[in-house]
Parts: C-alpha cells; sequence; structure tokens
C-alpha cells in the first residue's frame, strides 16, 4: 500500500464492518430491503450496520451472510478498497490529451459515477468533424475565451461565464473559434471511458 494511501478500515479508526457488509451486498447486486428480507432482518439493522451506527453481534452478522451464502472467514478477510481521494492540486490532474485540445480529468472516472474535467482549446482546436456522442449527460461553464459548442441541430457561442448542459446522445462538437485560449470546467455522467 502507497504510504499516502489508506483503506476504509483506516479511515473508520478500525474494523469497518459497515464498508465490508455493503461491499458484500453490492458484490451479491442486493439493496439492502432485499438483503435484509433474505436474511430475516429489518431494513433498518442493515443500513444501520452499513452506517457504522450499530455494531451488530457475531449472531447477526452470521445470520445475515449465511443467508447470501458468504462465509464469515472471507468476511473477516475481506480486503477494503483505498479511501478515495478528496482534494486535487492541479499537478495531479491526469492528463487525457494533449496539444491543441487538453483535457485533465479529476481523480479516477473509473471509480466514481461522474467524470469532471478541467479543458483548454487553443485557437482553431477542435473535437472533430466527426460528431461526439456517448450514453451520458454533460455540462460545463466557459471560464474564459470563447467556444462554439453544437449540439444535435443547435450551435452556440458561449464566452467567459456561459454554461452548458445537454444529453450526450445528441450529436455534439466543441471547437474554439476565438483568437485566444478558451477553458471550460465540465463534467459527464456517466464518465466517457
Amino acid at each position: 500500500m502507497h504510504a499516502m494511501e489508506k483503506t476504509a478500515d483506516d479511515a473508520d479508526g478500525g474494523f469497518n464492518v459497515g464498508e465490508r457488509l455493503r461491499l458484500v451486498r453490492q458484490s451479491h447486486g442486493l439493496s439492502q430491503r432485499a438483503l435484509a428480507m433474505k436474511a430475516g432482518v429489518t431494513h433498518s439493522l442493515v443500513s444501520l450496520i452499513e452506517k457504522n451506527k450499530v455494531s451488530p453481534s457475531v449472531a447477526s452478522l452470521k445470520k445475515i451472510l449465511e443467508a447470501i451464502s458468504y462465509p464469515m472467514t472471507d468476511f473477516f478477510a475481506l480486503t477494503l478498497p483505498p479511501v478515495d481521494q478528496i482534494f486535487y492540486r492541479a499537478d495531479e490532474l491526469t492528463p487525457l490529451s494533449t496539444g491543441a485540445l487538453t483535457l485533465l480529468q479529476v481523480g479516477d472516472a473509473k471509480s466514481h459515477n461522474v467524470q469532471i474535467f478541467h479543458e483548454f482549446y487553443e485557437p482553431g482546436a477542435d473535437t472533430g468533424e466527426t460528431m461526439l456522442s456517448h450514453e451520458a449527460e454533460e455540462g460545463g461553464v466557459v471560464v474564459a475565451g470563447e467556444l462554439e459548442l453544437t449540439v444535435g441541430g443547435q450551435t452556440r457561442i458561449l464566452r467567459r461565464g456561459d454554461a452548458f448542459l445537454f444529453d450526450s446522445r445528441l450529436p455534439h462538437r466543441y471547437r474554439n473559434i476565438g483568437t485566444e485560449r478558451c477553458e471550460v470546467v465540465s463534467a459527464c455522467t456517466p464518465p466517457y471511458l
């Protein structure tokens, strides 16, 4: 483990039963309510355990795990993923492209339901003649310069402070038709990987 990396157990200050139960439940494709029904316990008990509001008795935990045929030994041996980084310095953003169009991504989009970009378009930069289209929604704010955005059959010139939000399944294209660098902060959900 990286020296700065902490697991969910470390972050909780001890053994994180709640996070472990949540991971096991989700790996079985169950909601809290479905797991509770299978185990014959209340939904609130499962919810409180996952939030680490209550510490279950060994008997209660065994009953819940047996309902999904998950061995208690595996539960206690389960390695929790590292706690996600929350804050990022400018030099910690991940470059996804460079040149006339620079995309810097915040964090690891595979670990989240949203993908955040700090984008830079040099004069003449373009996402390409072929319109983009993907299963997501995206939005953003122009921080500096001018950006031509085409979505479906609509085209607009956006300037500093202007924003956009649209269904990414619509064909779209970004272009800097101005004479100065354009800067945009945007987000896409789910991530476009």
